[in-house]
């Protein structure tokens, strides 16, 4: 199985979820070490604001840092930062100089957690998402978007 980035701008985040379920641990690796990488961040991050649920966000701002490793050699990660601030949420593909909370992960990972596939918070207890910063938003940040489900 292979994620084909010329589908997303037509794939549903429901079907992207029922794509990459469909997929091995080390299926969603080798995808993220190679020529789509960038895509499908840019495709998975760039949801993160049409899911993005206002009404659980009352009285919520900060700003989580996504360092997603497991890269190719010349860029062995990426970090992208979702801005949530006074129900809005805005998606950067370049980190700032500072953060509320930092999650790192490797590709597996992240896609468990954009796709509802895994807990975040089980993630980061078994030591596969490292927290940094304001533990609360980081625990509070999923329950934020309407993460699709497979």
């Amino acid at each position: 199985m292979e994620l084909d980035p010329s589908t997303f701008d037509s794939m549903t985040p429901e079907e992207f979820a029922r794509t990459v379920k469909q997929m091995s641990d080390k299926e969603i690796s080798e995808t993220m070490r190679g020529e789509h990488r960038g895509a499908v961040l840019d495709a998975v991050f760039g949801r993160f604001p049409e899911l993005f649920r206002p009404d659980k966000a009352k009285g919520v701002a900060g700003t989580v840092q996504f360092r997603i490793t497991g890269g190719p050699d010349e860029q062995p990660h990426d970090t992208y930062e979702i801005v949530i601030d006074e129900g809005t949420c805005a998606v950067s593909p370049e980190a700032g100089e500072s953060y509320d909370a930092s999650l790192m992960m490797a590709p597996p990972e992240f896609v468990k957690m954009a796709t509802g596939r895994g807990n975040p918070t089980m993630l980061a207890m078994r030591g596969k998402i490292k927290v940094k910063g304001d533990i609360a938003l980081a625990a509070k940040f999923p329950s934020l978007f309407d993460i699709p489900k497979a």
